[in-house]
């Protein structure tokens, strides 16, 4: 009983889009009661089948405006319910203030400062690679869910200090996972999804849900790249900004492409053009998202066409993008080149493709990426079906 009532929960909740924090307080304000007795964690254990909550189920049913007959009914197991971004938070609550700890009082200006070195570390990873920043990175992310559970604060600087979490956890998780540090990153990424969601940010939310659904789609764990990218993009709802489903479908499109997936990628893709072309002036995006613009659509779109073995139209895309591309971004420079290599194969330009993979194998000595040097070795597989031709084997010879 207590399963098949939870899981109607969860899934009556992710269709409004609350986070479990959201539900906890709903269920309080309508049973009219004071504190919350009620809290994140007890709609977990209800969710995953470990309590059932009996006097509370009539308030749960009027908070998700339905009947207790409702939460009640069977599971359809040839229908199971789509994965929420809930099912993907860490275990325990990480983010549990320690109450019964009086520490230093936390303000709106502690928090202000902890945003600029936020933005500034995002900053810096445009220019520097994982393995230079993810010691930082950690230090800023520690001190920060430190400063939330061991400090004393107000409602609203706490929900301040969980959004700086979260987009701090996005920075930091992208870093480890630069950084080779997959398992690192996945937690760290969880950590944050946490925060946005215990302070209602589904956008927030989003961005890390997608940022973990590409480290998944890119190290072996296809399939569940996919379920998450999609739980992003539903858990943002359709009234997000345009600049953040753009990029929520665009990893959708990358999470499909690399699950053989091709037909769903290309709609995705589609998809990420017409919310971005919605953009404005008057459109408000959050800060973390400068970067999201049709060049960087245009990159996503070449590197589908370059997976799906498309050459023709991938070659002429990223040469366009790269003719304009800020060469201080090496990182990404290598990346974009290792691409355009694969693709020169592709399109039997095995001559061309030796001189661009030259550059990307330069390029990736210079910075200390775990995805620049897994790009060499792709483009150094690509290149070995053309070891006959003198240029190839130089640069084989050499990377060797």
């Amino acid at each position: 009983m207590g399963s098949r009532i939870g899981a109607n929960i969860r899934r009556e909740r992710g269709r409004r889009g609350w986070s479990q924090g959201r539900l906890a307080r709903e269920i309080c304000r309508g049973a009219g009661v004071m504190g919350e007795p009620v809290g994140r964690q007890e709609v977990s254990r209800w969710e995953q089948g470990k309590r059932t909550p009996r006097q509370w189920l009539p308030f749960i049913a009027t908070a998700l405006g339905v009947s207790v007959d409702v939460l009640q009914e069977p599971q359809r197991l040839d229908q199971p319910p789509l994965p929420t971004l809930s099912d993907f938070l860490p275990d325990g609550d990480p983010l549990a203030p320690l109450s019964a700890r009086e520490g230093r009082r936390v303000g709106l200006g502690q928090v202000g400062d902890l945003q600029k070195r936020v933005h500034g570390l995002r900053l810096a990873d445009d220019v520097l690679a994982g393995g230079d920043l993810v010691r930082p990175a950690l230090r800023e992310l520690r001190a920060a869910v430190r400063m939330y559970r061991e400090g004393t604060h107000s409602g609203e600087v706490g929900r301040a200090l969980l959004g700086q979490i979260g987009e701090l956890a996005q920075i930091a998780g992208w870093i480890a996972s630069d950084a080779g540090q997959h398992g690192d990153a996945e937690r760290i990424y969880r950590l944050g999804i946490s925060a946005a969601m215990q302070e209602d940010d589904r956008t927030l939310a989003g961005n890390l849900a997608g940022s973990l659904a590409y480290q998944l789609s890119n190290t072996g764990g296809e399939v569940e790249g996919v379920r998450l990218a999609r739980a992003a993009l539903d858990g943002v709802g359709p009234d997000a900004p345009p600049k953040a489903r753009a990029l929520y479908l665009d990893r959708v499109a990358w999470a499909h492409t690399k699950a053989g997936e091709t037909q769903p990628a290309m709609r995705a893709l589609g998809e990420a053009g017409e919310a971005l072309a919605e953009d404005s002036a008057e459109t408000e995006s959050p800060a973390y998202l400068y970067w999201v613009d049709a060049g960087e659509l245009k990159v996503m779109e070449s590197r589908v066409y370059t997976e799906i073995h498309r050459p023709l139209r991938a070659v002429p895309l990223l040469r366009d993008v790269l003719s304009r591309y800020d060469t201080t971004h090496t990182r990404e420079l290598a990346l974009y080149l290792s691409w355009l290599a694969v693709a020169l194969a592709d399109a039997n330009e095995p001559e061309e493709a030796a001189a661009t993979a030259q550059r990307v194998i330069m390029l990736s000595g210079a910075v200390t990426s775990d995805r620049t040097a897994e790009r060499v070795r792709v483009v150094r597989e690509r290149l070995k079906g053309y070891g006959d031709v003198p240029e190839v084997r130089a640069v084989l010879d050499s990377a060797a």
